[in-house]
């Protein structure tokens, strides 16, 4: 099987080029740096460009599986630049060439959701220049898809975790419980919805390889309650279990005021994340694809607190 990945070497995307060589699949990359690669010389077929500029007709050539992973996190003066003109771009190359699109989304689409238990029929209303932006490239995908022009599939993980992840704003809280800081906001059992790195690997691969996975979207998440991941963080860096806990109103209007400050470490961004009572279902990839996560929450903590220690 030939199988063509962009952000093949991002913080998911090389682990997704992993689990293919494994399988014994053909790989071909898509990177801005071929210096990014180097760990897969003579093992892939690396394709230099960005979304825009790559010879995508040759990216695309006989490409049984195309994992789109690549996405602009960081800056939002280009995110819509990559993560909608970048698509629409690939989308026009791969029309009537591809078998199989495996589109990397985010639960982010559904918006802020605050209480209830998310599934894939809850409706769009995405807050904040990423979170549109991968709205609208779902969008894109799912129109070429309609009219035929290849089979799609659509994954929306919640937050991604695991060694040498991107987002260091999970590494912050690790320090905090490290250091003694952290306190729990608001009534008891708020949710944590994370999803360990290579948990999301396996469902990229079972969206990109089960015949009951095309046309569907699936959401992916693993759940503990705030107290039971805090807990486990405390256990793992061999800390005490925080018990101090304050009430939300004053701790919000605190964040309010000084969340923009250089160095804040609670913006309000970071209050909302920990009393929500969200939940996101992956019953439906259990349910047709068989998925089951591989890596349990505390194990892929285990390896988080390992990776925060050694500075990795």
């Amino acid at each position: 099987m030939i199988v063509a990945i962009t952000g093949g070497t991002g913080f998911i995307g090389r682990r997704l080029v992993e689990a293919h060589l494994a399988r014994g699949d053909t790989i071909r990359i898509l990177t801005r740096d071929s210096t990014r690669a180097h760990w897969l010389r003579d093992r892939a077929e690396i394709v230099v460009g960005d979304l825009a500029s790559a010879p995508l007709a040759r990216f695309v050539a006989g490409c049984d599986v195309l994992y789109h992973c690549a996405a602009e996190l960081g800056r939002p003066e280009l995110m819509r630049a990559v993560n909608v003109l970048g698509t629409r771009s690939l989308v026009a190359a791969a029309g009537g060439v591809v078998r199989r699109w495996v589109q990397l989304s985010s639960v982010g689409v559904y918006g802020p959701v605050r209480d209830g238990l998310v599934d894939e029929s809850w409706p769009l209303a995405p807050r904040g220049r990423y979170e549109e932006t991968k709205a609208e490239a779902d969008h894109v995908v799912e129109e070429a898809f309609r009219s035929g022009a290849f089979g799609a599939t659509f994954l929306r993980p919640s937050i991604v975790f695991g060694p040498d992840m991107p987002n260091r704003s999970l590494y912050q809280l690790v320090s905090m419980v490290s250091r003694g800081l952290f306190f729990f906001t608001g009534p008891p059992n708020a949710s944590a919805n994370y999803i360990y790195v290579d948990n999301v690997v396996d469902a990229l691969v079972a969206c990109g390889t089960h015949p009951a996975a095309r046309g569907a979207v699936y959401n992916l998440s693993d759940y503990r309650t705030i107290e039971q991941f805090v807990g486990t963080l405390a256990v793992c860096l061999e800390k005490p279990v925080p018990r101090l806990r304050l009430p939300e109103a004053p701790i919000r209007v605190l964040a309010r005021v000084l969340g923009k400050l250089p160095g804040f470490p609670l913006p309000e961004s970071r209050v909302d994340a920990l009393t929500t009572r969200a939940r996101y279902s992956s019953e439906r990839i259990e349910r047709e694809l068989g998925y089951r996560h591989r890596v349990p929450m505390e194990d892929g903590l285990r390896q988080l607190v390992q990776s925060w220690r050694t500075g990795s």
